[in-house]
């Protein structure tokens, strides 16, 4: 017997999620029936991260045991021949038997894409959250900074978590989280000092500084990063929808503390939409 490892990107969009459904269509049911067809063998994935529905990844990973002697490297194109076109096999890899994807040392990181403009944008639409007020960019790094560290997060987690209903821990540890923003004529990242921008037609305009903390504004396409040792159900995306709240003035940077420490969902903003979320990777220890 082996065990076969998985780097699995998928779109999201027209799934009910990771975890097998009887009654909708789910990315783990097509991955155990292209593999169950492949090898003509009942295959069952098991899955890293159990992604919501509508949500994207570019990196989960999922394990599956065959009696199959092809090349391990091999699996992902035989796979991708048999999957749909919005779920690829990214890498196939041998891995130890005893090697579970829950149970190793890892380090998660999320995407959560807000297109800030009074419009939509309709090419985006599947993939951000649309926010049509102007936000303040330099309020929500600002309340991102309380969420970094080793804390309970029960405000941020949704109250069905399995988790939580079975008495677990709500505490995680966060070890980063970037507000990155990029304008259609300049690209932002924190911590950088921003020089003149360019005009659209490409020349730049003395004197004009791109100063992105000092007043609420439009920023176009805007990306939360964060990364950490793991997340609680729905943790990332009532984590954008409280600074959401934050970059509106709802909020003061420092309310984000005080939901912290109150441990209680009702405190915190809403869970942002799932089509904004994409699991980009997971870091496994060695």
């Amino acid at each position: 017997m082996r065990r076969i490892r998985l780097t699995v990107a998928y779109d999201g969009t027209n799934y009910s999620g990771w975890q097998y459904q009887p009654n909708s269509m789910t990315i783990e049911e097509q991955l155990n029936r292209a593999a169950s067809e492949l090898l003509s063998e009942q295959i069952a994935v098991i899955g890293a991260s159990r992604t919501d529905s509508g949500v994207h990844a570019l990196g989960n990973v999922a394990v599956f045991d065959t009696e199959a002697g092809m090349p391990a490297e091999k699996f992902a194109y035989a796979l991708n021949q048999r999957l749909p076109l919005d779920i690829r096999i990214m890498k196939s890899e041998e891995c130890p038997l005893s090697w579970h994807p829950r149970k190793a040392d890892c380090s998660k990181t999320y995407e959560y894409r807000i297109y800030n403009e009074r419009i939509a944008n309709p090419m985006t639409r599947l993939y951000t959250h649309h926010c049509y007020y102007p936000l303040s960019l330099g309020d929500m790094r600002a309340a991102a900074e309380y969420l970094i560290g080793e804390h309970d997060f029960t405000s941020f987690a949704n109250p069905d978590s399995q988790v939580l209903r079975e008495g677990g821990s709500a505490v995680r540890e966060i070890y980063d989280i970037t507000i990155l923003v990029e304008h259609s004529r300049r690209y932002y990242r924190a911590g950088e000092t921003y020089g003149t921008p360019a005009t659209p037609e490409g020349s730049l305009e003395e004197g004009m500084q791109a100063d992105e903390n000092a007043h609420r504004g439009y920023y176009g396409m805007m990306t939360l990063k964060i990364s950490g040792s793991g997340f609680l159900y729905n943790m990332v995306r009532i984590i954008a929808g409280t600074l959401l709240r934050v970059g509106t003035g709802l909020y003061e940077p420092a309310h984000v503390r005080e939901i912290l420490l109150g441990k209680d969902r009702q405190l915190a903003g809403p869970t942002a939409e799932a089509k904004g979320l994409t699991l980009v990777k997971l870091d496994y220890k060695v």
